[in-house]
């Protein structure tokens, strides 16, 4: 009977942690961008919609794929229904508390394939460095395709930042070029100086951990379709912005260069806000600007694409976060 019950309490407890994100990422957005978030969805073709969610599903049945692949050599074959369903609600939890849903994805697909947890978090770390690598080299491909445009930007808003500041733009770079050495110096000097610190040995773990995650990249079995998956991962990333293009009158004629651009910059957003939020259309905006794209246009696409986006983890993550205790309840009896 309690067993039952604490059951019924985890499932009613998580159901409710995932409806209360769903809540909280429209409650965060102010009245402005509620406005401009709900001016954005008319006069869109919603047709265009299928193939952007078919495509977003698909990049994170690849992603689940792609973490089996890293479990391999740790002994571990999870069911992939697992792996999808702890992907999911992990992006879902991510939406409100950045790299929290990373811990609870790995210690959710811990309990119900009967894991350790620690040891998966290890997959993650190689996973995200990997990732961090990807997108670079996506970032490099970006200004190499489309180096006038971009270097002409580029030049734009440096001579800008030079008149604002009143200071030559070689002086500017020399001085952070100063700040940065002296930086690194300084870092040398207290790791040399307190080894033992707390801080100082945390860091130093994590380092270590990275570079043991590249150790065990070797040791993957599958290195081919790991690289597939990849590839695919970015390529339906792509695609999304791509086809979100033809869906909004006065983008639609934007190319796959912009879509490139566009990535690139919607990524790092998504770094540097929970789930995006309110970045994310700002620096699509900032991005289509540079194809003449107007302000409140450019804007309107970023709320169109985040709101897309952001509802797709919504919806699929709570759906798993209900599925999850079901499809392993054999295990559980």
């Amino acid at each position: 009977m309690l067993k039952r019950f604490l059951s019924i309490f985890q499932y009613v407890f998580f159901l409710g942690g995932g409806l209360f994100l769903v809540w909280w990422q429209l409650n965060s957005m102010t009245a402005i961008e509620k406005k401009e978030f709900y001016n954005s969805l008319k006069n869109v073709n919603y047709w265009i919609a299928i193939p952007i969610l078919l495509m977003s599903i698909a990049s994170h049945i690849s992603r689940s794929m792609r973490w089996q692949i890293l479990m391999e050599p740790l002994g571990y074959q999870p069911k992939l229904k697992n792996v999808f369903s702890v992907t999911m609600i992990g992006y879902l939890i991510n939406t409100a508390v950045p790299r929290l849903g990373e811990v609870v994805k790995c210690t959710l697909l811990a309990k119900h394939e009967k894991l350790r947890a620690d040891k998966l978090i290890g997959t993650i770390i190689i996973e995200r460095t990997f990732d961090l690598i990807c997108y670079l080299l996506f970032i490099c491909v970006t200004v190499l395709i489309q180096i006038d445009k971009v270097g002409s930007y580029a030049k734009e808003k440096i001579d800008d930042m030079s008149r604002s500041s009143g200071m030559p733009v070689w002086l500017e770079i020399i001085i952070i070029g100063v700040i940065i050495t002296l930086f690194i110096f300084l870092i040398k000097f207290l790791f040399k100086k307190y080894p033992d610190n707390k801080l100082i040995l945390k860091i130093n773990n994590i380092v270590k951990g990275i570079a043991e995650g590249f150790r065990t990249i070797k040791k993957i079995k599958n290195r081919k379709a790991f690289l597939l998956h990849t590839g695919f991962i970015w390529l339906m990333y792509l695609s999304q912005i791509y086809i979100g293009f033809k869906s909004m009158e006065g983008i639609d004629h934007l190319g796959i260069q912009a879509a490139f651009s566009v990535l690139s910059l919607a990524t790092l957003s998504m770094i540097l806000t929970p789930g995006g939020i309110g970045s994310f259309p700002i620096f699509v905006m900032q991005t289509l600007s540079i194809y003449t794209i107007a302000a409140p246009l450019g804007k309107a696409f970023g709320w169109l694409m985040w709101g897309v986006s952001t509802g797709i983890v919504l919806m699929v993550g709570l759906i798993c976060l209900v599925a999850l205790p079901y499809i392993n309840r054999e295990k559980s009896v």
